[in-house]
């Protein structure tokens, strides 16, 4: 009996769309720190310029639209909420303000998947964010969103790491 695993492909474009959402999601908060662009205009510009389109040689990944705009709405929404919880896991001397505009984003992103996303494993959000980190960074500063978000996953979702 053949065991072709179509529910594992489906997964697997999902997992695909969902990742391609939170990377897309880290330059929409990236683009909106630093240029000031509201919440309705980048959603709006992301989803009919970038997801799924081809921009400057690049093809980007059909991303799932639901999900990158819950991601982007909800750190808006909780942005005074997340920003203390990730500056507490942050080193004391490495205030959030300090931390380069597009490591904020992602920390913020998931931070915000680990505080409202039940539906996603802690330890996804951690590593999705810190390879999202890697299409940007150094490898020792996807290190230091991989320890902060873990940090984070461990207090928001103790009964994940537990036994």
């Amino acid at each position: 009996m053949a065991t072709g695993a179509p529910t594992g492909d489906k997964d697997a474009r999902k997992a695909n769309k969902r990742g391609a959402a939170r990377l897309a999601a880290v330059q929409a908060l990236y683009q909106m720190d630093l240029a000031g662009t509201g919440l309705n205009e980048i959603l709006a510009e992301f989803e009919s310029h970038w997801l799924g389109q081809e921009v400057e040689g690049a093809q980007y990944l059909p991303a799932e639209a639901a999900f990158f705009r819950d991601v982007v709405s909800g750190v808006v929404r909780e942005q005074r909420k997340l920003d203390p919880l990730i500056d507490e896991a942050l080193q004391k001397s490495w205030p959030l303000k300090r931390i380069e505009a597009v490591l904020r984003a992602a920390l913020r992103a998931g931070a915000y998947e680990l505080d409202h996303r039940r539906d996603v494993p802690a330890r996804v959000v951690v590593s999705e964010y810190a390879d999202v980190a890697a299409a940007f960074v150094e490898r020792d500063e996807t290190g230091m969103v991989n320890a902060v978000l873990d940090q984070l996953a461990r207090s928001l979702r103790a009964a994940e790491f537990a036994g």
